[in-house]
């Protein structure tokens, strides 16, 4: 079982600390100021395009793009930056709440025409009540996996490329169909630690994703997930979700975790503190409850910092350490059955190379890649130890849409 590595498309804005998002009312896309913080990025598409085609340069396999109200629309940004690179796969994350399952698998069978097969599909059923609603979205947590269940069945029925028949609580479909099902059919990844999640994925997920919990817990879900799946008589994958700040010494690397530290003041924490805390996900609560809102002993585990989860929703640890440290964590987690590993960090351009070209070599070394990624600069020469993409000892290039 080989490694896949994945990024991430920061499509609600980027920047060179935790609280860009707060720098702006709307996410960044109107660049509205409100807090001076420096070194915010809007979404721009040209800003974007450098991303995605970092992330192929590198050797990523896919990059996820995320939902929600601060976030530019996954399927439409992504079918744009799909012609502007050439084997990048696309985890789109959407809501299956907000739209017909039917049209859904309508949409994934054209994504893969007109893409030649680079999606897969990330199922969000959503924590946050309030974001539900102004979606137009009024059920309960339990209710909402319990849909999202009808909808996964709906979608796979429709994909069978023929009409399928559906009587449920939440959609009654006559004859859907597929016309020209997708081919091939998109992975499906999921998440969800409670109760009423662990079922939905046992019956319809590719991949079973989690975020970035110690080694022990995580080893507890996936234990959970596999035994639901047998007894479906189903096999599920696994996947985690992480940030990364990888250097060329452990020291370089915390030191820049420490600065994303330092820019954090006590009232933007507690704020962020007290949103997040409103939350309905239980995965949202077992990030919580690894910091409980502490600076304190940040570091949870071996190289794995939750310092991202004081004023991030979500994902939120990092793997912190030189290449060698990160890559020994992702090789203790695919050790556990992780085979996925959905990776980001700040700013995303720069750290998508610091990681491509430091840790992405190592993994290969060892045996849990296919190959080395032939990178386009290859026959360039090196300066002072690093590869041309990085002058001066640091892989930075300028963003767009500052």
């Amino acid at each position: 079982m080989t490694v896949h590595l994945n990024w991430f498309l920061p499509t609600g804005g980027d920047g060179r600390t935790l609280v860009d998002r707060h720098a702006y009312t709307d996410g960044g896309i109107k660049r509205s100021r409100v807090t001076p913080v420096s070194g915010v990025r809007a979404p721009d598409i040209d800003y974007l395009i450098q991303i995605a085609k970092a992330a192929e340069q590198v050797g990523f396999e896919a990059v996820l793009t995320p939902t929600g109200t601060w976030c530019e629309d996954a399927w439409l940004t992504t079918v744009a930056l799909a012609q502007h690179t050439e084997r990048l796969k696309f985890l789109v994350a959407f809501r299956p709440g907000v739209i017909s399952p039917v049209l859904a698998a309508q949409m994934a069978a054209t994504y893969q025409r007109i893409t030649r097969g680079r999606l897969l599909l990330n199922v969000v059923t959503g924590g946050d009540s309030t974001e539900q609603r102004r979606f137009g979205d009024h059920l309960d947590h339990d209710r909402r996996y319990a849909r999202t269940d009808e909808f996964l069945s709906v979608v796979r029925g429709v994909w069978g490329g023929k009409p399928f028949d559906f009587a449920g609580e939440h959609y009654q479909v006559e004859g859907g169909l597929t016309a020209l099902p997708p081919d091939p059919l998109p992975e499906v990844f999921f998440g969800g630690s409670s109760a009423a999640a662990g079922p939905v994925a046992a019956r319809h997920a590719d991949v079973y994703l989690t975020w970035g919990e110690p080694p022990e817990q995580v080893k507890q879900k996936i234990d959970w997930i596999r035994g639901l799946a047998e007894e479906q008589g189903r096999t599920v994958r696994f996947g985690i979700r992480l940030h990364t700040i990888s250097r060329d010494s452990a020291a370089e690397a915390w030191a820049t975790a420490n600065r994303l530290l330092d820019d954090l003041d006590p009232d933007t924490i507690a704020a962020a503190q007290q949103a997040l805390g409103r939350s309905e996900s239980v995965g949202q609560q077992r990030m919580l409850a690894l910091h409980g809102g502490s600076r304190d002993d940040l570091e949870i585990s071996p190289n794995l910092w939750a310092g991202v989860g004081l004023v991030r929703g979500g994902a939120g640890t990092a793997l912190v350490g030189s290449h060698a440290d990160v890559a020994d964590r992702i090789e203790e987690y695919h050790a556990l059955g992780v085979e996925h590993f959905v990776l980001s960090g700040y700013p995303h351009l720069e750290e998508a190379y610091w990681f491509g070209e430091g840790v992405i070599p190592d993994l290969a070394a060892r045996g849990l890649l296919p190959r080395i990624p032939a990178s386009q600069l290859a026959s360039v020469p090196a300066a002072n130890g690093r590869p041309a993409s990085a002058p001066g000892g640091a892989p930075l290039l300028v963003g767009g849409g500052r």
